[in-house]
């Protein structure tokens, strides 16, 4: 026992010097480059381990690593990842981090399914928001506001909560395809998109993406005029959240409050987000209130796999801002505010109305949840997986004030519903098959159920409503019970019994299937891609408004499309500053589910001809300068033609008749150049600016036809003479400036300067759009950041105002009635009968937010 003791102390003492020996102690401090101001609350993690430190105050950090040597990888939101190697005990002095617009530090799952554009060597033109200024300028707008300052774009926000419309080169939201993290979101049936059902998304964005034109998706998507993708948070790299509350003008209210656990020791993560909002709207009567939602549960069971499940929606109500004259605007006390559609003095017996003592002539109530399972794996060092399984499931209406005809009494609100059930799966497979061989193959799978009828939402002054169809062997019937105009009520309680419905009822199945690849080869300064995809999609519509036997349906005949899209590109990199790119396309798309079919009023049959698929062709070049932090320059060119389009127009009358029009082989082109200039001429000061320089006309002559009330075609096939007339909706030249300034540290001053241009309103295809006026706008904005908790919390004070000068400007006109020879009839050029809407006028929001 003698000899054993010395021998197992010297062996304790032996074992605890290694270890003292295999461990190193690292310091150091983070700084940003330029101001040299300390980064505090940056990350810094061992690579290869979960070992990791934050940085204090003053920037500074202290770790112990069990190892010898090593790297240690540096990352703060905002900025570029630096790593650094490490022996033994070393102080890394001072590390600077450069500011960075690419999107390193998002977590993104279903990386192979999000087609970003820094995925792919070859670019397109491309703009990038991140989380610190879609959380600053969200707001009280719907998402597209917050890429005005991008280069041909141009947003529409004169409506009520969630109204909002976007134009990309001149094409509507129709023909951008918007993505959320890989899933398609544009409406199946007629590519819509209605940010009424999207409230909640800026709240949970990561980064916002616009590609413009032909865009850097794989999938045979609705990318006409770009592709917008919207990055939402999934997985955190550390705990923390935050808790937001937000004031604005009209009695604006915004609450959020956010916490994820971070990636514990076993690979979970919990993340969640719970919001809610109400307002009374910039324009009289449009009072909005809603809530959103958001769940995540990420796994990561090895480094080889990564799972997350997600589900988020924004229940809301929003009353709507009604069409009227320009002239009725200017005449009324309201101006800009005056809101057409509203019944002073009637009280609903709806509390949602609370005090406003007003009905409103249109409601809109929905409810979307939207759920997601992703799937990452990585197969080995040279290939990966990934999936994405999603759901939606959309419940609402559009509840309308129903009056009568004689006495002007206000009967009941007649809902018209837009229900939906959506699933599909997106999969891409990734190889790098050589060093300069790049392979993505996937497919695209997507099941749309559409459930559209109207019933009543509200009695109001009456308990029942008298129908009339072939329902109950055409005899009169009565509507006796409400859907309700509370978003979550008419989620878990929809209607579905047909005889309590009434004016149309019909479903569609629109199945859609595709498959998709791409092939990138890089050597040395030179890159190339080839791009295709091959879908078809199938169409059936069922009846249940006029059938043999009453609440059956009766199904019509099924119609298949197919559809492809064809991609390639190339660049050269003629040194680390100047890269060059050309890249052409074309797109044989399918028409659209409304296209298909005679009218929404009891008919199942095809139009005669069918629509045919829409091509379209698209060529684009660039040229991108990286001078650093000093200026980065983009300049692109771009030319689209987009042929043999189907126009349905379903609101024609004809005395009392019911009439719609099919107009075919609608041809456009657009082209134009677009300037992008990033510049810090000094240390705290980041100034940028853009101009785009745009062209969209109509091409060749269409034909018209007219159909009556029962999808009847009505004389002849007529030529109608649309070349050269100009595309309307949105201004074909835009410019801006936009900068920030840092006067004291965490204290900034930030101001947009946005300037529209060559503007021309939609209308009637047969007669020449109008010229509009110009007009720009200055929105200016305030933040502060307060430190505390040894640097790693913070609160955060925000303020913004759009439209500081409180600019008088039409933003949009539906019409084609040419100026008056009388001035009086006009304003700013435009003949007054015209139906128009005013921009908002000066808007304001402010915040304060804890992060911890």
């Amino acid at each position: 026992m003698k000899t054993k003791i010395p021998s197992l102390l010297l062996w304790v003492c032996l074992m605890v010097t290694a270890s003292a020996i295999s461990q190193s102690k690292l310091s150091g401090t983070i700084l940003e480059a330029g101001s040299n101001m300390p980064l505090p609350g940056a990350n810094l993690i061992e690579k290869g381990t979960s070992n990791g430190v934050t940085t204090d105050f003053n920037g500074n950090f202290t770790l112990v690593s069990k190892q010898k040597s090593g790297q240690l990888i540096i990352s703060y939101v905002g900025y570029a990842s630096v790593t650094v190697n490490f022996k033994g005990d070393t102080n890394l002095g001072n590390i600077k981090l450069e500011s960075d617009n690419s999107l390193d530090e998002v977590v993104i799952i279903g990386s192979g399914v999000v087609d970003l554009a820094e995925d792919r060597k070859t670019p397109v033109a491309v703009s990038t928001i991140k989380a610190k200024e879609i959380q600053e300028k969200a707001g009280n707008f719907d998402l597209p506001v917050l890429l005005k300052s991008t280069p041909s774009v141009q947003t529409v926000q004169s409506g009520g909560f969630g109204d909002g419309q976007m134009y990309l080169r001149g094409f509507d939201q129709t023909n951008i395809a918007f993505l959320l993290n890989g899933q398609p979101i544009n409406g199946m049936e007629d590519g819509k998109m209605y940010w009424s059902n999207w409230q909640g998304v800026t709240e949970v964005a990561n980064a916002i993406q616009v590609q413009r034109g032909l865009g850097a998706s794989k999938l045979a998507i609705s990318s006409v005029g770009g592709t917008v993708n919207i990055v939402t948070k999934t997985i955190d790299k550390k705990a923390g959240g935050f808790v937001q509350q937000m004031f604005g003008n009209d009695n604006y209210l915004k609450t959020n409050a956010y916490f994820s656990t971070g990636v514990n020791d076993k690979g979970w993560s919990f993340s969640g987000l719970l919001g809610y909002w109400e307002g009374n709207g910039y324009v009289d009567f449009t009072q909005g209130q809603g809530q959103t939602y958001f769940f995540s549960v990420g796994y990561q069971p090895n480094e080889n796999h990564s799972i997350n499940f997600l589900i988020t929606g924004a229940p809301q109500w929003h009353a709507v801002a009604g069409s009227a004259d320009i002239g009725d605007f200017l005449d009324s006390e309201r101006g800009r505010r005056y809101n057409p559609w509203n019944f002073d003095g009637i009280d609903s017996p709806n509390t949602l109305d609370g005090p406003y003592n007003v009905y409103p002539g249109g409601r809109n109530i929905y409810h979307k949840p939207v759920a997601n399972l992703n799937w990452d794996w990585t197969i080995n060092d040279n290939s990966s997986l990934s999936t994405v399984l999603y759901g939606s499931m959309g419940r609402g209406s559009f509840a309308q004030s129903i009056t009568d005809r004689n006495s002007g009494e206000l009967l009941y609100a007649r809902g018209s519903n837009n229900n939906h059930n959506w699933f599909g799966l997106v999969t891409n497979y990734n190889n790098q098959l050589t060093e300069n061989l790049n392979l993505n193959v996937g497919a695209d799978v997507r099941f749309y159920n559409g459930i559209h009828f109207r019933d009543v939402r509200e009695f109001i002054s009456v308990d029942s409503v008298q129908a009339n169809s072939a329902y109950n062997n055409n005899q009169d019937y009565y509507l006796t019970e409400a859907g309700g105009i509370n978003p979550w009520k008419v989620f878990f309680n929809p209607n579905t019994d047909h005889l309590q419905r009434f004016g149309y009822d019909y479903e569609e199945q629109i199945n859609y299937g595709g498959i998709f690849g791409q092939l990138e080869y890089s050597k040395d300064k030179f890159s190339t891609f080839f791009q295709g995809a091959l879908s078809n999609q199938s169409h059936v519509r069922e009846e249940f408004l006029n059938t043999s036997t009453p609440g059956e349906g009766e199904k019509g005949g099924k119609i298949n499309n197919m559809g492809y899209n064809l991609k390639v590109g190339a660049a050269y990199e003629i040194s680390s500053m100047h890269k060059l790119f050309v890249n052409a396309g074309y797109y044989s798309r399918q028409p659209f589910h409304e296209n298909l079919y005679k009218n929404d009023r009891g008919s199942n049959e095809l139009l005669q001809p069918e629509a045919g698929n829409e091509e379209i062709t698209g060529f684009e070049g660039g040229y991108q300068f990286n001078g650093g932090r000093a200026i980065s320059v983009n300049l692109n060119a771009y030319h689209t033609t987009w042929g043999n389009r189907t126009l349905i127009n379903n609101n024609g009358e004809n005395g009392d008749d019911y009439i719609s029009f099919q107009t075919l082989g609608v041809k456009q082109v657009h082209y134009g150049a677009e300037l992008e200039v990033m510049t810090r001429p000094l240390e705290h000061l980041r100034l940028n600016g853009y101009l785009s320089l745009g062209e969209w006309q109509f091409k060749d002559n269409a034909t018209q036809r007219t159909f009556d009330n029962d999808g009847v075609q009505i004389g002849s096939d007529e030529e109608i003479v649309i070349d050269g007339f100009n595309v309307g909706g949105a201004a074909q030249v835009t410019g801006g400036v936009n900068g920030s300034y840092e006067f004291l540290p965490r204290a900034s001053f930030d101001a947009a300067w946005n300037w529209y241009n060559d503007i021309f309103s939609t209308g009637s295809l047969e007669l020449a759009p109008l010229s509009m006026p110009s007009y720009d706008t200055v929105d200016l904005g305030f933040s502060y950041t307060m430190l505390f908790g040894a640097g790693i919390n913070s609160i955060q004070f925000r303020v913004n105002v759009d439209n500081v000068f409180d600019e008088v400007y039409l933003e949009s006109v539906n019409g084609n009635t040419q100026a008056s020879a009388n001035p009086a009839d006009n304003y700013k050029g435009v003949n007054k009968s015209n139906t128009g809407r005013f921009g908002y006028g000066r808007t304001w929001n402010t915040s304060i937010r804890v992060n911890f």
